[in-house]
Order: structure tokens, then C-alpha cells, then sequence
């Protein structure tokens, strides 16, 4: 189930970001405050609220305790993350990709970045966790490895002088396929060492990418304030201005 809801949502936050970009081919200055314009804004901005439900549910006790009594936080989340991606597109319709004003502008790329940070957050940080865990199972497993293949190299020290004296060069050249590592046990010495290596540097740039994605919830909160205020923003200046198809 997790897959397929990647995969769907990951597809339409490829068609809302396409969409976006279709302002460089079309624009329609009066889609916006028509009557089927003015419905997708209205659609939009319904589905952008439902989200609030989640964080003041899940933080707030007495209101998780009477609402997990019907509806679960996992359904909750499920709704969260389906409502925060479909409501931006509706919206991104209702603009009729006319980006004039600065509040229009502002409030479309927070908005984006608001989808972008959540669809990070919700499924690039768990990926990141579940390489990360399971390169450390490899990693012990490389490293018991190499400890046997290394006990066994030490009771063969002719075939310790096989060990390569430059570990650099014999990097660098096996980098372009310029196998210089020895057979025996001296050459799987090299080979497992070579592996604990690349698995070590992969934890790091992991761990890395982990530190960075550790932001992205107080970067999609900050956003999700900004975009609430500028929504309505939005939402006053049409009501201040009129709505066209009504007059």
C-alpha cells in the first residue's frame, strides 16, 4: 500500500509541477475570477485546510484522545499528505497561470515549496532511514569478514607481502578497471576491505542527507504558517476586489 501511494502521489507532484511550468506556454487573466475558475480556487483552498486537522490533533492531547477514538492517526496522515498535494494542484488551476500580482507569486511558490518540503519529509527521510539501516547490517557483516580474511592472511606471511603497498594508486586504478589486486588471501583482504570502505563513505553521505532531511519538518512548518497567512491573504483581497462572475 505505501508503494502504490508513492507512486500515486509521486505522480501528481510531477503533473503539479508540470502545471506550473505551463505558465511559459499559456496564461488566462479572467479564468481566475470566473465561475469554474473561482470553484477550483474554492476547491483548493478547502483541501489546503483540511492538513490543519493533523499537527493539532497529534499535539494535542485531549483532542487525540477523542478523535484517535474514530479515526486513527495513520488515516489521519494518509489524509494530511493526499489533501496537502491535490489542493495545490486545484489551485494552481484556478490561477489560470496569470502570475502578475506579488501575493499571487509569493503565495504559488511557498505553496510549492510547502508540497516539495512535505513530500521529503513524509518519504525521502523514511528511505534514507531504511538504506542507511540496512548498509550498517552489511557493514558489520563486511567488517566480520574482513577480521576472518584478515586472521587467515596473518598465518600466511608470504602471502601478506601480496598486500598492495600503495592503497591509493590501487584505488585509483581500479577506479578505471585497472584490476592490480592479488588472488589468495591478500586479494580478499583487499577486496573486503575495499568493500567496509565504500559501505563506511555511503553511511556517511547517508547520515549527511539524514541531518539535512532533520530540517524539513521546521522548514515545512515555517512554510505551512507563511502559506495559511498568504492563503488568506488571497482569499480577503478576492473579497475585497469582488468576484467578477458575480457581477
Amino acid at each position: 500500500m505505501k508503494e502504490r501511494e508513492r507512486l500515486i502521489l509521486s505522480s501528481v507532484l510531477a503533473l503539479l509541477l508540470l502545471t506550473w511550468l505551463g505558465f511559459l506556454f499559456h496564461s488566462s487573466p479572467d479564468f481566475a475570477g470566473s465561475g469554474l475558475g473561482s470553484a477550483f480556487g474554492i476547491a483548493g483552498a478547502v483541501l489546503m485546510l483540511i492538513p490543519l486537522a493533523y499537527p493539532f490533533v497529534k499535539r494535542i492531547a485531549f483532542i487525540r484522545d477523542r478523535v484517535t477514538k474514530r479515526v486513527s492517526l495513520q488515516t489521519m496522515m494518509t489524509w494530511h499528505v493526499y489533501a496537502g498535494i491535490f489542493g495545490p494542484l486545484l489551485a494552481i488551476i484556478h490561477t489560470g497561470h496569470k502570475f502578475e500580482s506579488w501575493l499571487g507569486i509569493t503565495l504559488t511558490a511557498v505553496m510549492l515549496l510547502c508540497v516539495v518540503s512535505g513530500f521529503a519529509l513524509r518519504y525521502l527521510t523514511t528511505y534514507v532511514a531504511h538504506d542507511m539501516k540496512d548498509k550498517l547490517l552489511l557493514l558489520q557483516t563486511a567488517r566480520g569478514d574482513l577480521d576472518s580474511a584478515w586472521g587467515v592472511l596473518e598465518n600466511s606471511p608470504a602471502e601478506a607481502k601480496a598486500l598492495p603497498k600503495s592503497r591509493l594508486l590501487a584505488a585509483g586504478l581500479g577506479s578505471l578497471g585497472i584490476d592490480l589486486s592479488p588472488g589468495g588471501p591478500a586479494g580478499e583482504v583487499t577486496r573486503l576491505a575495499d568493500s567496509v570502505a565504500d559501505l563506511e563513505f555511503a553511511i556517511r553521505t547517508d547520515e549527511l542527507f539524514k541531518r539535512w532531511f532533520s530540517y524539513s519538518l521546521k522548514l515545512h512548518i515555517v512554510l505551512s504558517i507563511l502559506l495559511y497567512v498568504l492563503l488568506g491573504l488571497h482569499i480577503w483581497a478576492g473579497f475585497h476586489f469582488g468576484l467578477r462572475w458575480l457581477s
